[in-house]
């Protein structure tokens, strides 16, 4: 379920507070892939820290979603090797600019939930 929508929110620690912020994103295998800017308040806080990861769909005419929680470590890519093999993934930012920055969260507790009415 973790894939099959386009949006998911990263929360992640921005000077001692907490902050969401939604992203488009790709699964790559059990690693979440966000492409951001360098100097992204992102790229910055996420830098080697535990965030989550957060995905959900509603529909509130039939009662019925369901929601899936991922925490794990983010790193930004620095490696030339890595960042093209990302490049390559159907990963198209939404933000104009420059978004040639890779977050990687490796996935290592999930948790779900579905909604039902």
């Amino acid at each position: 379920m973790l894939a099959s929508v386009p949006i998911g929110r990263i929360v992640f620690t921005d000077r001692a507070l907490p902050a969401v912020q939604p992203v488009n994103f790709h699964l790559d295998g059990e690693r979440v892939v966000i492409r951001t800017s360098r100097d992204s308040k992102l790229a910055v806080a996420a830098a080697n820290a535990v965030v989550a990861f957060e995905t959900d769909e509603y529909d509130a005419r039939a009662g019925t979603g369901w929601s899936v929680t991922a925490v794990g470590r983010a790193r930004t890519v620095d490696d030339p090797a890595e960042t093209a093999a990302l490049a390559r993934l159907p990963l198209t930012p939404w933000a104009q600019g420059r978004r040639d920055h890779y977050i990687v969260v490796d996935l290592k507790q999930l948790s779900g939930r579905r909604i039902r009415r």
